[in-house]
């Protein structure tokens, strides 16, 4: 070992040990073995030219030398803990899961957040699971029933929706539903029974095209194929465009809401709590404060 190399391990078992003054207790800190912490100290003790502890029966004693030189080895040590930390932190991305159904509503809304705020760097994994679990994801936006912690996002709200290429007339009657085929959100009918339900009516669907997702049920809306009922937040953009019409104006919540998780803040990455604070506004204005629990 030269003098120029710095024995970084050696300094860091030298600091365990004197916290213990035990070899014992360093060795199962260290998960080393109590010889392996021994030959690290002896080669420090090599490196600087004078004995960092003073061995006893009962245990260690720190040498005036030893003694004098661990404030500093702690500091030193301390700070670049602290440096590597902070650089490993700034390069870390935000990890985001979701469910596929809410793309449509997620999407827009981290273009946006990337375009006011590039530093802040999110890694979307999308999901069928709807499943109210963080997983390895420091946040997660879940579908089903309301949670008892997070944040409420949206309740889900459906309506039928249509591409305006079907359309022959502005207006139309329910009844005249049952000339398109229809088009489920879910491999049942439960989401357009539950509408109907809502209105009174009864209706005979003919033709019908079941899907995995609603954003597939939308999809397939918008390219002619059918009229759906979707979630009437998810669909605000298409409206909007007239990628979509909205051919009535009632609509029935489902009890079944889009709810976000976050890490705690102690294990959370840098620009968690701003991600979450955008997305849980309404409008999305730019924000530079955080967001409560």
């Amino acid at each position: 070992m030269t003098r120029q190399s710095l024995p970084l391990n050696a300094i860091h078992a030298f600091i365990v040990t004197a916290r213990h003054l035990n070899l014992t207790h360093a060795a199962t800190e260290l998960c080393l073995t109590q010889g392996a912490v021994s030959r690290k100290i002896a080669a420090l003790e090599a490196w600087l030219s004078f004995p960092l502890f003073e061995r006893h029966a009962r245990g260690l004693k720190l040498t005036p030398q030893g003694a004098a030189l661990l404030p500093e080895l702690k500091s030193g040590f301390e700070q670049m803990l602290n440096a590597t930390g902070k650089a490993r932190k700034s390069n870390t991305s935000v990890r985001l899961k979701a469910p596929t159904c809410a793309m449509r509503w997620l999407l827009p809304k981290l273009m946006a957040l990337e375009q006011m705020r590039p530093e802040i760097h999110v890694s979307l994994t999308t999901t069928v699971d709807h499943s109210n679990q963080l997983d390895n994801f420091d946040a997660a936006i879940v579908y089903g029933a309301p949670l008892e912690k997070g944040w409420r996002l949206f309740d889900e709200e459906l309506t039928p929706v249509i591409s305006g290429s079907l359309l022959k007339q502005q207006t139309i009657a329910p009844q005249d539903l049952t000339h398109f085929t229809f088009l489920h959100p879910t491999a049942d009918s439960a989401d357009w029974q539950l509408w109907l339900r809502a209105q009174q009516l009864e209706i005979t669907m003919k033709r019908n095209q079941h899907f995995a997702t609603m954003d597939l049920a939308i999809s397939a809306a918008i390219q002619g194929y059918g009229v759906t009922v979707a979630d009437v937040t998810l669909i605000q953009s298409d409206l909007a465009t007239q990628r979509l019409v909205a051919p009535f104006s009632s609509s029935v919540k489902t009890g079944a809401v889009y709810s976000l998780l976050q890490r705690p803040d102690k294990d959370a990455p840098p620009f968690l709590t701003e991600l979450v604070a955008w997305l849980c506004l309404e409008g999305n204005p730019f924000i530079s404060a955080t967001a409560g629990g």
